[in-house]
This record gives C-alpha cells, structure tokens and sequence, in this order.
C-alpha cells in the first residue's frame, strides 16, 4: 500500500481569498488613479479638458447607462469612432458594464463593418457623427440591429447625419455616477474584441481578456517610461489593438492623454509644443509623414519626444530626420493578437554614440520579448525546431504567455493553426542574432525566392529608403519564367522632386545590395494602403504579374 503523502505547508489553510487575490482587470487604473490625482487633467481634447475625477464619474455613468439599457454580461458595444474622449471612456466603461468592447476601424468599408456587427452581434453601435454615412449604410446590410448612439463632437465642424435616438452626452447623463460596476469574476474574460485588417477573406476577431490587457498595459508603462508627469499624445488609432493598450497604460501612470481627430503634422508638431508632448506611438507611416511635412509645417521640438513605432522597421533615413527634429525612436513589434508590442528593441550602453547608419541597423530591430511576454523564439515552420542565434537563418517568430490572444471569435480552425505546439505562431519570418536580438526579414508571403535565393524585400525596401527622391517603397516579387521570381519594386517619389528613370533607381542600388536583389522593375506612383495604413503588398503583387 502505497504511503500517505503528506500535506503541503504551503498550501494548508493557506487559499485564496478576497484579502489575498484579485482579478487582474485595467478596470482597476482609472480608479486608482482618480483616487489617486483626482484633480489632475486625465485628457485634452481641443477646447475639453477632463479632469481624472471626472472621468471615472463620466464612465461609472456611462457602465450605467449601457446596463439601464439592457446591456449584459458578455455582450458586445461597438463604437465606431476616432480618438476621442469617448472612445478612451469605452475602454472602460464597456466593461465596466460586463461587456466586450469592439472598436471599429472607422477607415473599413461598410460590407466590412456589417461584417463584423453580425459576426459580434452587436448590441449597441455608438457613431462618431464624421462617420455615420458608413455606419449607416452598414446598419442597412446587417441582421443585427444594435440600439445606435450619436456622438456629436464638439471637435468635429463636418456634416453627418444622427442615426440614432439619444447622443453620447445625454446617453451618460441616464446613468449613476457611484454605478459599481460588474466586475470580472475571472481575469480569463473577455474584455475587447478586435478584428485584423486581413488582406484577403473575412477579417479575424481577435479577443483579448483582462489579464492580458493588464499586464500589456504595465508592459507598456514600463518599456515607455511613462511618468505621472507624461503628456501621451494619441497619433496612433485607439481602434488598432486597443491603442497598443496605451488606453489603459497611461491611465495606470496618471499621465495626460491628448485627444487628436486626425493625423496631420499641421495638428501634431503644434499640439507637441503646446501640450509638451513627452510620449506618442505610430506605425512608420506616421514618422514618414512627419519626417516629410512641408517645411511651413515641420519645426524642430523644443523637447525630446519619445516616439514608440511598430510593423515594419523605419528606414535609417527616417529615423535620421526624425532624430534630427527631436524624437527618440524606440523600435517594437508585436500583432494584434499579442494586445499590440510585444517586443521591444531595447537600447544598449554605447548605442547613442555610434554613427548614425549602425545604430539605426541596431534600434530597426525587433528585439527582446516584452517584460510581461512569457517567451519569444524563432522556428522553422516545417521542422517547429528553434533556429540557431546567427543572424542568417531564417524561421519564424513564435510568442507566448499571458498576453497572447484568447484566441479567435467562432473560428477554432483559425485558432488551433495559430497555437500549434504551445506556441503563437506570428506568419513573420526573422532571424536571431548572436546578442539575442531578433530582426524581422519578411512576411512569410512576402519573401521573394529568386534563382533559390531567399531576397528579403525588406532589405531592399531599406535601401530604397536611402535613395534622396524616395519617400515610399514596396517591393514584392514578380513572376519570371528564369528565375522563378524576381523582385518588383514600387516607390513614391518626395513632393517637389525631379523625376527619377527606372534605370537610374536600379543602378543606384548596384553595389549597396547584391546584384541579384537589385529589382528588375520599378513602378513610379501612389502606394496602395490597406485601412491601419499597411501597403497592400498583395495588390501589388497582382499588378507585378501584368508588367512587361
């Protein structure tokens, strides 16, 4: 007979308990922080500023109003809005309410939006008034049929239709200021719902739960440096991964978000000297168009601005002009289904003094994991065997731990493909160098495999960047009957610039690339960009197989 095993000291009379443990929720950082600095400015919004205090009053109200109206545990609220103060109190209040906040890309196409209504069964929409013509439209292709709320903002000077019976403003004032709130009775529950932009077929409905955007969001504060004292400027979409959980991390601090309708240098460098901007985030588009501002727009900052970008790594010469107008670019990586970064390219003792070409080699790097990620690794997606640390060989970018998606809405099939083998699997292709450091070389669909050779279309885009008339490149592979592919590339030339020969493009790049990366076609013109501003690649693969 086998031996009584005997108790755990650790675990006798030692559980749980609600003295002891505690769902993790961001929930919990608005009302820390109002507690905390309740007369602090919590944001600005042009001619608005609301207070901390007010704000937690405003989404306790809000949480309120949603459930007066027959909002439920599990529910989904849509808003289809831009950076705004009612979509940051969405963040909050909707689950506050026990809902699942869905923020819409205001940039989709309303097939899309009807789309993802019906797939989330929406039962509340609330409608920035710039965009009620789409909303509209949308509501009249879906099955759901959502209670609608107006939001008219004050900000806002265009025309647009109400669609619905109560506006944002008034709605509030139907709900309880000390509303208590459901709160999660595990941390595992849903919190938001996000759909990828995806190139081709139905986009994908990401959910994230409270553990995750929690720790993301202290992630965040602290791969940032976010201080009580910061002024966090919204040039990213709160709509795109929930702003990076930027919506909840700046909260948790006690620092300042400034509102901001559209992204436009003439809006953003006045609100930096204004406001004194101390921290913002954007895909590299944005640095582009803030490098590339008229001259009657562009102004060196009187303050160093931390400036935090994502996806494809920011060409060296941007990060030169960006560091010559006083950013400090921070290089991370991460998708939606990581709750935004989820690594971060972390700067070295000795970087700052190195010339500017290598160090912008250094900081373009995807990095280390996060401090909140659980593990990252780079695998061959035949073999699942982790790839030597060489630099050279290729794999692909695995994450894991409690900022990974749940896992995606009414599709497990898409699920199970993207956690085989205990890990998420990312579809981008990196390699490892020996400091650990991982560089992203292509999408797997991206990679152009010419003769045998694997030509990383990233790189080549790199070093069009370089050239002095380019202002946008792209590069993709081109169907040919020799080589099986060659690259193709398409780039925008700078406003104001001569016009450029194709061959005088290729040349240029002979000798700073290997011969047999150099494309054979270059393509003059606009860059087509998917809603989150990512260039379709996939259109331009299509138009590469009709150039002769």
């Amino acid at each position: 007979m086998a031996a009584k095993s005997k108790p755990d000291p650790y675990e006798l009379d030692l559980g749980k308990t609600r003295a002891n443990y505690a769902q993790l929720t961001p929930l919990t950082f608005l009302f820390r922080t109002a507690a905390t600095y309740p007369k602090k400015t919590a944001a600005i919004h042009g001619r608005t500023t609301i207070t901390y205090a007010a704000m937690a009053s405003r989404v306790r109200r809000f949480a309120s109003a949603l459930v007066k109206r027959g909002v439920k545990k599990g529910d989904t609220v849509a808003i289809l809005a831009p950076n705004i103060p009612a979509m940051l109190e969405a963040h909050y209040a909707v689950p506050l309410a026990g809902a699942i906040l869905n923020p819409l890309n205001y940039r989709l196409d309303a097939a899309t939006i009807a789309f993802i209504l019906d797939h989330a069964n929406a039962k509340v929409l609330l409608v920035d008034r710039e965009f009620s013509a789409t909303a509209d439209a949308a509501l009249r292709q879906c099955k759901a049929k959502p209670l609608v709320v107006d939001i008219d903002d004050p900000e806002y000077d265009g025309a647009g239709a109400k669609l619905g019976a109560v506006e944002y403003e008034d709605f509030l004032t139907q709900g309880e200021p000390d509303y208590p709130g459901r709160w999660p009775e595990d941390e595992w529950q849903a919190i938001c719902l996000l759909y990828t932009s995806g190139t081709t077929g139905d986009p994908k409905g990401v959910v994230y739960h409270h553990r995750g955007a929690y720790l993301n969001a202290l992630g965040n504060a602290l791969a940032f440096g976010l201080r009580p004292e910061s002024v966090y400027l919204w040039t990213l979409p709160m709509f795109h991964c929930s702003g990076w959980s930027y919506t909840w991390a700046a909260t948790a601090l006690g620092s300042t978000h400034i509102c901001l309708r559209r992204v436009d240098p003439a809006l953003i460098f006045p609100a930096i000297a204004t406001h004194k901007v101390t921290h913002m985030c954007g895909a590299p588009i944005v640095l582009n168009l803030l490098a590339h501002a008229p001259t009657d727009v562009k102004r060196k900052l009187p303050h160093q601005v931390e400036v935090a970008t994502g996806g494809a790594a920011p060409p060296s010469a941007i990060i030169a002009s960006m560091e010559e107008l006083g950013f400090r670019v921070t290089h991370l990586y991460g998708l939606t289904e990581s709750y935004g970064p989820a690594t971060i390219c972390e700067w070295q003792p000795g970087w700052a003094e190195l010339p500017l070409d290598q160090r912008a080699r250094l900081i373009s790097r995807q990095g280390v994991r996060y401090i909140t990620a659980d593990d990252l690794t780079v695998r061959d997606a035949d073999t699942g065997e982790e790839v030597p640390s060489d630099g050279k060989t290729l794999g692909e970018i695995c994450l894991r731990g409690n900022t990974i998606m749940k896992g995606y809405l009414k599709n497990p099939k898409a699920t199970r493909k993207a956690f085989r083998g205990g890990w998420f699997w990312t579809g981008d292709l990196a390699v490892r160098h020996p400091d650990g450091y991982v560089e992203v070389k292509d999408r797997s669909k991206d990679i152009i495999i010419s003769g045998g050779e694997n030509i990383s279309s990233l790189e080549v885009e790199e070093a069009l960047y370089k050239h002095p008339a380019i202002m946008e490149a792209a590069v993709v592979a081109k169907p040919d009957a020799k080589w099986g592919e060659t690259p193709c590339a398409f780039v925008t030339l700078k406003p104001g610039v001569s016009p450029v020969a194709a061959k005088e493009i290729s040349d240029w790049l002979r000798g700073r690339i290997a011969g047999y990366k150099v494309p054979r076609f270059v393509v003059f013109g606009p860059l087509p960009k998917t809603s989150t501003g990512k260039i379709q690649k996939f259109t331009l693969r299509e138009r590469a197989k009709d150039i002769k």
